[in-house]
């Protein structure tokens, strides 16, 4: 009877933690015991991104293959790095990577700062319904569908639209902006920043909430202005937070707007418009080259890791803040 063990109330637990396990292993058991019902509503995430995400990654292998669709993945017969040389040494490599990049670089320049300046200065208004106000009007155009922005787009461009009946006002000729490449960066760095910075801000506006008012009645005291203010207790306090958007947004410096290139774009401004996802678009449902347009976006997201990385281990280097 002495070495039977005693039974308390605590353990109807169904996990025995052993000492065998290891202390991460223990801990987690313990932690999915005390809340198994919400490690259960990942379920169906898990799933969505399995069936989703990672199944169709299979797909890879059309890449090094010259696929056949009536005979499969693994039948059709494999050419190793054929289709990346290809593009690799096409006449429309470096257009692509060029076009890519800058429209991307510009949008990282201009659009990146816009949706914290703009939850920097309503952060300041004290005006709950003018500030509420200025927050729904810039909320909206997220909210507008693609092909209506685009449309908007091209009658504000027309040789008819608004932007040229002012030009007309100053004596200036009317000019079919969407039809000269030297305008397309400008209509759609312009565009997408319009697009975004009101729903873009919503992340900032968030952590602007948490920023202790302590410290705001201290500088107060000390009689800071608003800019001090601004510059020694806002900014710092977000700077996490701005620090993790900036590497996703590096991570995915290489994608674009597709769908909305696609819709803007014309033979005419292939010259600065064409990027590498419509150029996939073209080349694998349009000319049915799937094995070759698989190998050119395999590249473009190898390129994406590559940079999320770099991005990642730099601000890890100089900062504290990384997203792993």
């Amino acid at each position: 009877m002495k070495n039977e063990p005693i039974i308390t109330k605590k353990q109807h637990n169904p996990v025995v933690l052993s000492k065998e396990k290891s202390p991460v292993l223990r801990r987690f058991l313990k932690d999915f015991n005390h809340g198994k019902y919400i490690y259960l509503m990942l379920v169906p995430v898990i799933v969505y991104y399995l069936i989703f995400h990672y199944w169709p990654m299979i797909g890879i292998v059309i890449g090094f293959q010259d696929y056949i669709p009536g005979v499969g993945f693994f039948e059709s017969p494999w050419v190793g790095l054929k289709h990346f040389t290809e593009f690799f040494n096409s006449y429309y490599f470096w257009r692509l990577i060029k076009n890519t990049f800058l429209l991307n670089f510009w949008l990282l320049v201009f659009g990146f700062p816009a949706p914290i300046i703009l939850a920097l200065l309503l952060n300041e208004i004290r005006n709950r319904f003018f500030k509420r106000s200025v927050q729904t009007i810039t909320y909206i155009p997220h909210f507008i569908s693609l092909v209506v922005v685009v449309g908007i787009i091209k009658d504000f461009t027309a040789t008819d639209g608004m932007i040229n009946q002012f030009r007309d006002l100053m004596g200036k000729e009317s000019i079919p902006f969407l039809q000269y490449p030297e305008y397309f960066r400008t209509i759609f760095v312009t565009s997408e920043i319009w697009q975004t910075i009101g729903w873009s801000s919503i992340i900032y506006f968030a952590a602007l909430s948490n920023v202790d008012p302590n410290l705001y009645e201290a500088a107060d005291i000390d009689g800071a202005g608003r800019f001090r203010k601004m510059w020694h207790i806002t900014l710092p306090a977000i700077r996490p937070t701005i620090v993790i958007i900036l590497i996703l947004t590096i991570g995915s410096l290489l994608n674009t707007s597709f769908e909305k290139i696609l819709l803007l774009y014309q033979p005419l401004t292939y010259e600065t418009a064409d990027v590498i996802s419509t150029y996939v678009y073209r080349k694998g449902i349009e000319n049915s080259a799937f094995s070759f347009a698989t190998a050119v976006g395999l590249f473009n997201t190898i390129i994406n890791f590559t940079l999320l990385i770099i991005a990642n281990a730099i601000s890890r280097k100089i900062s504290d803040n990384s997203l792993w």
